[in-house]
């Protein structure tokens, strides 16, 4: 049996590659995802522990500018840590956002990767965190040193003058050195500037402190001993580990960060795999099907069924095994190939080998093997009950079509689950909601799969009509073609099925959530441009007062982030201008006015005044950011808005009450509205600086819709593979509707169906089949759109379901070329056949 297994594997060459290919995606991902994350995690746990190979204990503080409670280290203590016994070196450390400019004024690096720190030398000039390779470390106020990855892309050279944007307004230094570093943040594809010690604490933190220390211990000193003798003389809150401790550390947290990518990749390759299942389970009903007659005969001359059910899965095992080496060695590639993408995108990946680990070996060859055994089960237990005496019949493929009813019924309780679950989530909304929906969508695609086969019926006769008056004798019997094995028809459709309830549903969600923002920003924003800094961080106030000087300003506010205390619940707070808030946004008040902000009161969104009771005119105890205790009018009670805090407070009472103002961004409205003119006076009175954001209203929508389009396009593409093995689904099946009707085509070319019809005849039949599985997947996805979409409108305000029509338009075009593409092969098998063979075939 075991011979006759591995014959009846390469008898089937064809067909078997189809599987094959199925089973070698799947696996590809699979592999290639748990490769590229041990691989991408192997890399940046080395670098961490690089890092720290120097630094015997590292202290760490929560210091900041805008914090003066929060201690930081100062230079005594720091002195004091470099006399200790054991300590070889005490370097301090104080950093922030530093952008380069390039030469054309733009910013070198994505903002949030942007950082400055200091240049620290020790008793031989040398900084032993950064390696020069060309000039020295800065030394003097004038001067910077840069990476070399942010040199070369600014094409700088030492001696040139580089024009470098903190918080504040852009400034000029010359360029004294270009060096390489262990920094995470380099190696992240980030920016580096080092400054003076003293520029750098005047500009991060404050003048003669430090907000974190590196130690190294002299030789033979020990790690804990060094962590015991620093730790008492540190300020409160300040944290001290040692610098395997960090790596540690450092460590989980990439194998966390990995895990949630990891998850999503093995996600995707989950889906392909399960639509491979329908292709695999296929190519065996099929090769079962050619070998009934030779299936019998074994029967006939004692084979037990026994036998030949575990001929069929070892057949199915030799072919996973197979696909499972030819996909683990598509994944080493994918792996390679999804590093170098990274690299092209701008994620900078540290240099190291790939990482092939035992688990990554066994899941590839555990889910190869197992998914195609599994797969063909259901084909080989048909196999095992083929009787001897069919043997001796004159065709070659059982004809005998077993009642529905007991799947039909299943698949129904299943759907109505599932169906119900879905609206019972959408009711719920939030978290809960969601998984409520995900359940209820598990079954109800289960439930359907499991009914497509009566579905196909009704459906398919819809139609036929108009392929039989579009197409005549073709169009008809590629109707009938097409139900005339229901079980094969709904396989097939089930994994196009998949594939587009999953790429719809997706659809349905993106648009609509796009749509949403669009509208919350068109109906919620008055201002023509927003400034922020592009790292995230707070704008220096600088800033604020430049452009309250810009030629064309018309109403200008800030959004100061501030807080306040009322009977010890903390609520956030916006510090606004007066008079001009209600010029940049579009704020709808419910009671009272805003004008009232400009007598000192404040205004409170519904929700926070519903849910605290609080209406127009009344006066709040309040305790501020500084822990000075007020009381604050309320003079008027405005509609929610995502882009406005719960309250919003005048910007000469936040400033009394912080030392450093902490503000988000500015809103402009401008004489003319937006225009290149009026963008143009925006940025000179930046000082053209590149770390500084200026956005109109279509920036805005783009910002924030940006993201979901992205997200969009990558599930496109990662799905892409579940649709291409629903394609070689479809092949396969018309191969295998060509092989059992050889007679029946002779027949029909015999009395007159020339061979452009019977080709017709198989790329309509393939075309229906495609646009059935599409139409299901279709009406699926966009109930799961609207379902999940229901979970999170009560986070989205003026949330409204949005049709994609064009896409799902597209959506149906590319199923019938699908249709269309997968049957060029079998129908030209089917036009080649010579009649006069094919009648004669038994």
């Amino acid at each position: 049996m075991f011979r006759t297994a591995l014959r009846n594997v390469l008898a089937h060459k064809a067909r078997l590659l189809m599987t094959v290919l199925a089973v070698m995606l799947g696996v590809a991902f699979v592999s290639g995802t748990l490769v590229f994350t041990d691989t991408l995690g192997n890399a940046f746990r080395n670098q961490s522990a690089k890092s720290y190979d120097d630094v015997a204990v590292a202290v760490t503080t929560y210091a900041n500018q805008r914090d003066e409670k929060t201690p930081a280290i100062t230079a005594a203590t720091l002195k004091k840590i470099q006399g200790l016994d054991g300590v070889d070196t005490a370097t301090g450390r104080v950093d922030g956002f530093a952008g380069v400019a390039d030469p054309d004024g733009k910013l070198i690096g994505n903002g949030w990767s942007n950082t400055g720190s200091n240049f620290s030398p020790g008793k031989n000039g040398k900084d032993s965190a950064y390696t020069f390779v060309d000039g020295k470390g800065p030394d003097a106020s004038d001067r910077i040193a840069l990476d070399k990855e942010t040199a070369k892309k600014g094409k700088y050279h030492v001696g040139d003058q580089v024009r470098v944007a903190t918080n504040g307004p852009v400034k000029e230094y010359t360029l004294s050195g270009v060096f390489t570093t262990e920094d995470g943040t380099v190696n992240a594809g980030g920016s580096l500037v080092l400054f003076d010690t003293p520029v750098a604490q005047k500009l991060y933190l404050r003048p003669g402190e430090f907000r974190d220390v590196n130690i190294a211990a002299a030789a033979g000193a020990s790690d804990q001993k060094l962590l015991a003798e620093v730790k008492p003389l540190l300020p409160k809150d300040a944290e001290a580990k040692t610098g395997k401790a960090l790596a540690d550390e450092q460590a989980k947290q990439i194998e966390s960060g990995l895990s949630s990518l990891n998850g999503m990749l093995l996600a995707f390759a989950a889906i392909a795999l399960f639509v491979g299942i329908f292709l695999i389970a296929n190519t065996f009903t099929m090769l079962v099907a050619q070998r009934t007659k030779e299936l019998a005969l074994m029967r006939a001359v004692g084979a037990s069924r026994r036998q030949v059910k575990r001929s069929v899965l070892l057949e199915a095992a030799v072919v996973g095994a197979i696909a499972s080496v030819v996909g683990f060695v598509l994944g080493l590639g994918l792996a390679t190939g999804l590093r170098s993408a990274m690299s092209l995108i701008g994620g900078k990946i540290p240099a190291g080998p790939l990482v092939i680990s035992p688990t990554a070996v066994a899941a590839a060859f555990g889910v190869g093997i197992l998914i195609t055994v599994l797969a063909a089960w259901l084909p080989a237990r048909r196999a095992a009950k083929i009787p001897p005496v069919a043997a001796m019949s004159s065709v070659h493929a059982t004809a005998t079509v077993k009642s529905l009813v007991l799947r039909n019924s299943i698949g129904a309780v299943l759907t109505l689950l599932g169906g119900a679950a879905i609206v019972a989530g959408a009711a719920k909304a939030g978290s809960t909601g969601r998984f409520v929906v995900g359940f209820g969508a598990f079954l109800a695609l289960v439930g359907v799969i499991v009914l497509i086969p009566l579905l196909s019926r009704p459906v398919i006769a819809l139609v036929r009509p108009l392929l039989q008056r579009l197409f005549g004798v073709s169009g008809k019997l590629a109707a009938q073609n097409a139900v005339r094995n229901p079980r094969r028809t709904g396989a097939t459709a089930s994994a196009l099925a998949i594939g587009l309830t999953l790429v719809t549903g997706i659809s349905v969600l993106g648009v609509t959530l796009g749509q949403a923002i669009d509208r919350a920003t068109t109906d919620n924003i008055k201002a023509d441009y927003m400034v922020s800094m592009a790292s995230g961080r707070p704008l220096d106030e600088s800033a604020l007062t430049a452009l309250e000087k810009a030629d064309g300003v018309v109403a200008l506010s800030p959004q100061q982030a501030a807080s306040i205390t009322v009977k010890d619940t903390y609520h956030s707070a916006s510090g606004v201008t007066p008079g001009d808030v209600q010029q940049v946004f579009s704020v709808k008040t419910v009671s009272g006015s805003l004008d009232s902000l400009g007598n000192g009161e404040i205004a409170v969104d519904d929700k926070t005044a519903k849910s605290n009771g609080w209406k127009t005119g009344d006066t709040l105890p309040v305790t501020y950011e500084d822990d000075k205790k007020g009381t604050l009018k309320v003079g008027a009670i405005y509609e929610s808005s995502e882009f406005l805090s719960s309250v919003l407070m005048p910007r000469n009472i936040v400033n009394a009450h912080q030392s450093l103002p902490e503000i988000r961004e500015i809103w402009l409205k401008m004489d003319g509205g937006a225009s290149k003119a009026n963008e143009q006076a925006v940025v000179d009175a930046l000082g053209d600086n590149p770390a500084m954001s200026v956005m109109d209203q279509q920036d805005i929508r783009n910002t924030f819709g940006g993201f979901i389009s992205q997200a969009l396009n990558i599930m496109y593409g990662l799905l892409a593979m579940a649709l291409i093995i629903a394609v070689l689904g479809v092949v396969n099946t018309l191969a295998m509707s060509v092989f059992e009707r050889q007679q029946e085509i002779g027949m029909l070319r015999a009395i007159g169906l020339d061979r452009r019809r019977v080709k017709r005849m198989i790329r309509l039949e393939a075309v229906v089949i495609s646009l059935f599985g599409a139409v299901v997947g279709v009406a699926l996805g966009t109930f799961l759109g609207w379902a999940i979409g229901q979970t999170l409108k009560s986070d989205i305000p003026d949330y409204a379901l949005v049709i994609p029509w064009d896409r799902i338009g597209l959506f149906l075009v590319l199923a019938a070329l699908v249709g269309v593409l997968a049957s060029l092969w079998p129908a030209r098998s089917a036009a080649k056949l010579n009649m006069l063979t094919a009648i004669k075939t038994e």
